[in-house]
């Protein structure tokens, strides 16, 4: 239930591969706060959430650095697309790869990892500063070369899936020039309900260590269950997994991934060790919040239909741009390799300025999770609110969140509500008080 997400969601490489999107993977928000929208926005009570003098300095520094970082890699991402394109690269190696072979599928296998890597490179030196900004701020314990281990991984695996899906949209453009954006949507559609089945089995394992949790803290398993009975879910234990994130990582977290038969949730071993069993509860609760309220299925729905229209707009603005500067850039066609980077380009602009519509509809679910969370302890801990505002400071302190972002960050750029509306919900929340009623939960006679 950190603020952050650390772990790779599957549908995100997907998007990631193609720059549809870029909140997802990476450094996001995993929790939020409950309740109405209009309590989640209203100003959080001063003394709800709070840091001491030396870890508020830091948290305010420390957030407007990630902040400028983020921007400055968007940005960056942007103006270093249009320079590689300017400057003929994506041409040279879309040569290079012609001269190679005859055969689509061997043009393709050595563009994509020229390009990705060029790409790669390019955006390192952003990459490297703000792991030593994680590191220096106490966030990241992390070494270097394992660091530099999952970055290879990264890019191998996005080699792997990239060339796959490349391939797939060239073919698609040139057997429908015009139509190739809706059968791409349609075509990518199963491939992105793959990866979020895939992801927990397959590409996560990859970057973390993994056991089931009551193999480890069989006692904890069993409170959990209480939580799971009282939701009247059912959640075997074999679904619940330890993440080893202590290797790397200094906050606390916990996630609830995949679908169907791979749909688990999945506990950091550092919220274990940092926040009491009533805390683990409410972090569980909040978890299992998502998993009854379908939020993974929501939002693949939600990814799906924004990702129809991103398509349909790059369908007219890589046309557009190619008639106006193809020649000068080399790029005489759309079913051209190097066009790729045009696409690209355009998909970055678009998942820019589609990410506060991202993290508004990720803040309502999480908000929903949050209610759930608070709501689902209620009779397993003695004071839920006290519990759920615990928490909160925990998280706060452990990630130095600011107690007071700026609104327009928060609207912009936070997948959560921030941890002081968190905290101030979870004080205020008591929907079993006179004239009350819980959302998720029938009221107590």
């Amino acid at each position: 239930m950190a603020t952050r997400l650390i772990h790779r969601s599957c549908f995100t490489t997907l998007l990631l591969v193609l720059l549809f999107a870029t909140g997802h993977s990476g450094h996001a928000q995993t929790a939020a706060p409950a309740g109405p929208a209009a309590t989640s926005t209203s100003q959080p009570a001063p003394s709800a959430y709070a840091l001491p003098p030396d870890k508020l300095a830091k948290a305010i520094t420390l957030t407007r650095i990630r902040t400028a970082i983020g921007f400055a890699d968007t940005g960056w991402g942007i103006l270093s697309m249009l320079l590689l394109i300017v400057l003929g690269v994506p041409a040279k190696f879309r040569d290079w790869a012609v001269a190679a072979s005859k055969y689509r599928w061997v043009q393709c296998l050595i563009f994509v990892p020229l390009f990705f890597l060029t790409t790669t490179i390019v955006g390192l030196p952003l990459d490297l500063y703000s792991q030593h900004i994680e590191r220096a701020y106490g966030q990241s314990v992390q070494g270097w070369p394992s660091w530099t281990g999952d970055q290879f991984k990264s890019l191998l695996l996005s080699f792997v899936i990239g060339v796959l899906i490349v391939m797939l949209l060239f073919w698609v453009i040139r057997k429908s020039p015009k139509r190739w954006w809706l059968w791409f949507w349609l075509a990518s559609l199963p491939i992105i309900a793959l990866l979020v089945f895939i992801a927990p089995v397959v590409i996560d394992p990859i970057f973390d260590k993994f056991e089931p949790l009551q193999q480890s803290d069989p006692a904890l398993v069993t409170r959990l269950e209480e939580v799971v009975h009282r939701g009247g879910m059912v959640i075997p234990p074999e679904r619940m997994f330890l993440m080893k994130a202590s290797a790397k990582y200094t906050g606390i977290n916990a996630y609830v991934t995949g679908f169907g038969a791979s749909k688990r949730v999945v506990v950091w071993d550092t919220s274990i060790s940092k926040a009491t069993p009533d805390e683990i509860s409410f972090i569980f609760g909040h978890e299992m919040g998502h998993y009854v309220l379908n939020h993974i299925y929501k939002t693949m729905g939600f990814i799906a239909g924004l990702l129809l229209v991103m398509l349909c707009l790059a369908y007219y603005s890589v046309h557009w741009l190619v008639r106006r500067f193809g020649a000068a850039w080399k790029i005489p066609s759309v079913d051209d390799w190097a066009a790729l980077a045009i696409l690209m380009l355009i998909l970055s602009v678009f998942s820019f300025l589609s990410e506060p519509m991202l993290n508004a509809y990720s803040r309502a679910h999480e908000h929903a999770a949050d209610v759930y969370g608070q709501e689902v302890i209620h009779g397993i801990v003695a004071n839920p609110q006290q519990v759920a505002r615990a928490s909160f400071q925990l998280l706060g302190e452990s990630y130095l969140d600011d107690p007071n972002p700026r609104p327009f960050i928060e609207f912009w750029t936070y997948s959560h509500p921030s941890t002081a509306h968190r905290a101030a919900f979870a004080a205020s929340y008591n929907p079993w008080a006179p004239g009350q009623k819980p959302k998720y939960f029938p009221p107590e006679k």
